[in-house]
């Protein structure tokens, strides 16, 4: 034959020597050494780039049983898998590689201005970051630039790499795609079998895989980025404690035994400030005159934020329903996972006592899905940008001088009691330097020019925010209905390097576990709870944002099952629940995150909160009576 690779046999069967069998074996063998090559610097690079360090990734893959290994020979079958799919040796990682390093940077981003990593969950809101993106190219011109040229110049290049590989690279035969896809396959899903972190896996011990759950950057850290965020998949999932039962449940006993009302129903104004805290707290910075004089002069206490630098719904979620984030998965986000239905608030109390419930936002309604939110809350209305009157800007977002004329009109239209809840932005990040025209304060800093200017544009933010409350607290005071005014911060700015020039920090964003008194200082937001009848609430001290119910009603003097008893007897022996820590009223701390044995207060604590988001509301009609009566109770 013409063809010397082929020899003819009986019955004129054609099959290829011996030597073609080898070379083919040895092809086989050297593409998928290549694959392994190429996975293992596609795995270093992602640890590179989301590290920031080359000598933590070195370390990272310095021993030979670490995770890292696992990470290049997973990354090696979604390479062939691709491949396979595609028709081509090594064209899968024109997909891959670009998605797990844009991951990676995006993690890299995020520890650096929020410090906690990139989780899944993340994705949920990239509606809000979009809309952001004006602010942040203001901010920072020459970088949106920047990356709109990377951008534009990858998608070009990986468009040219597509076709010139297709072009050039022989196709692999659909025999060889089908053997590949089924042995990638098989494992691909084995491996995901092996993530769910609440069951214990023996392969995952083997591979020393640890799901570090309760210290995500441990976690990230040790298992690398890959892995540390296919374990954090199933964490939207909350599983019910091993606890709950109804026995259990039944045996939780509220502080009191129904809702007492004074006879004279007040009225209620809570305003969650964006970011407000107080910037003369940076060393080595002057800032005149003082920005916070008003709430300072009447401050009540401290909010112990959850939070830094962002995250608004879930301080939010704590203040209106008096539930804990420590008690949910790191890096889920309620109001855009877990409220699908009537969940029990502080707005479906007081609506039904015969108030008109309100909340406003100056922002559009679907951000952080408030729009929906709201209504399981049991507000009777939600104002949003799309609602509200015209309202005048200060810099480029509404002004909290045009929030305070909304709430105050409103106020003095309503026929009945009212509570309205009302979240500013004037305060959001990233402040700008030159973000007002017309400052009416001055910095003096060891910072930078611009990051001196930086903090002008935040400071002179917290100087309107104080002003407008001053106008909202001289107003009730002129009122002759009771009437109550909470006041507080949701967390502390993203000021970034103002916070390491000046000595604040060591880095733009705090470590999750400090000792008490840095915690403090890097999570506590001023707190102000006033009436017009009694004035300010003195001596409330550091408080999570889960027990402003508890101080909203005593102000108020309202006596409630749940939201004055049950939180009442927790506040007695805590002051903070935190995912790290409970802090007592003394200023012990607890890190009970690891511990075995939990105080039962708090595991109570836990159950209820379960029970009313995700279990049989069992505890609903003694806790919270006047919720509405959910089916099958």
């Amino acid at each position: 034959m013409a063809n010397q690779n082929w020899i003819e046999e009986s019955g004129a069967t054609l099959r290829p020597r011996k030597g073609w069998r080898l070379r083919r074996a040895f092809e086989c063998a050297g593409s998928l050494l290549v694959t392994v090559l190429l996975s293992a610097m596609l795995v270093f690079l992602i640890e590179l780039i989301a590290r920031g360090s080359w000598r933590q990734t070195v370390d990272f893959f310095s021993q030979p049983f670490r995770p890292g290994w696992t990470t290049v020979v997973l990354f090696a079958l979604l390479l062939v898998g691709f491949d396979a799919l595609f028709g081509r040796r090594h064209i899968g990682l024109l997909f891959i590689a670009p998605i797990a390093l844009l991951l990676a940077a995006i993690g890299n981003q995020k520890i650096s201005y929020l410090g906690d990593p990139l989780y899944p969950t993340d994705f949920l809101y990239s509606r809000q970051i979009m809309e952001l993106a004006p602010l942040l190219i203001r901010d920072r011109p020459g970088t949106a630039i920047a990356i709109l040229a990377v951008g534009v110049l990858s998608i070009f290049l990986l468009v040219a790499a597509w076709r010139y590989w297709r072009r050039v690279r022989p196709p692999i035969r659909w025999r060889m795609r089908a053997a590949r896809l089924a042995v990638v396959l098989p494992a691909l899903a084995f491996f995901v079998s092996i993530m769910d972190f609440a069951t214990f896996s023996w392969t995952r011990d083997r591979l020393q895989i640890i799901p570090i759950m309760w210290d995500q950057k441990e976690n990230y850290a040790s298992n690398g980025f890959a892995i540390a965020f296919a374990l954090n998949v199933p964490m939207a999932k909350v599983l019910a404690p091993p606890a709950y039962s109804d026995e259990v449940l039944d045996a939780i006993e509220p502080g009191s035994t129904g809702v007492s009302m004074p006879e004279e129903k007040p009225d209620i104004i809570v305003v969650m400030s964006e970011s407000l805290w107080d910037p003369t707290q940076l060393p080595q910075t002057t800032i005149t005159p003082d920005p916070l004089k008003n709430v300072r002069a009447v401050r009540s206490g401290s909010v112990f934020s959850p939070e830094f630098g962002g995250m608004t719904a879930n301080v939010e979620f704590e203040a209106l329903t008096g539930f804990s984030n420590a008690f949910l998965p790191y890096g889920s986000i309620p109001y855009q996972q877990y409220v699908r239905g009537a969940v029990p608030s502080l707005a479906s109390f007081f609506r039904a006592e015969g108030y008109e419930t309100t909340a406003m936002h100056p922002f559009e309604g679907w951000f952080w899905n408030r729009e929906n939110v709201y209504g399981a809350f049991g507000f009777d209305r939600f104002l949003s940008i799309e609602k509200l009157p015209p309202m005048r800007s200060r810099g480029p977002l509404v002004s909290d001088d045009s929030l305070t004329d909304e709430i105050i009109r409103r106020a003095d239209a309503a026929e009945r009691p009212f509570f309205t809840f009302a979240v500013s932005l004037q305060g959001h990040g990233p402040y700008e330097p030159n973000r007002y025209a017309d400052p009416s304060v001055k910095v003096e800093s060891v910072a930078s020019y611009w990051t001196g200017k930086s903090i002008q544009t935040y400071a002179e933010s917290i100087a309107d925010a104080d002003r407008s409350f001053q106008r909202l607290i001289d107003w009730a005071q002129k009122r002759e209905r009771h009437t109550v005014v909470v006041f507080f911060g949701d967390h502390l700015p993203p000021l970034n390097q103002a916070y390491t020039e000046t000595g604040f920090m060591a880095g733009p964003v705090p470590a999750r576990r400090e000792e008490a008194a840095k915690l403090a200082q890097h999570r506590e937001t001023p707190l102000v709870v006033w009436s017009n009848r009694n004035g300010a609430t003195k001596d409330i001290g550091s408080i999570s944002p889960s027990l402003i119910p508890l101080k909203v009603l005593k102000a108020a003097g309202i006596e409630h099952p749940y939201y004055t008893g049950f939180l009442g007897r927790v506040d007695a022996e805590y002051d903070v629940i935190d995912r790290h820590v409970l802090i007592s009223p003394t200023g012990e701390k607890q890190d009970w995150s690891r511990e075995k044995l939990v105080d039962p207060l708090i595991n109570d604590f836990r159950l209820l909160q379960y029970d009313a988001l995700f279990g049989k509301q069992r505890t609903t009609p003694r806790f919270f009576p006047n919720q509405p009566k959910p089916a099958g109770v």
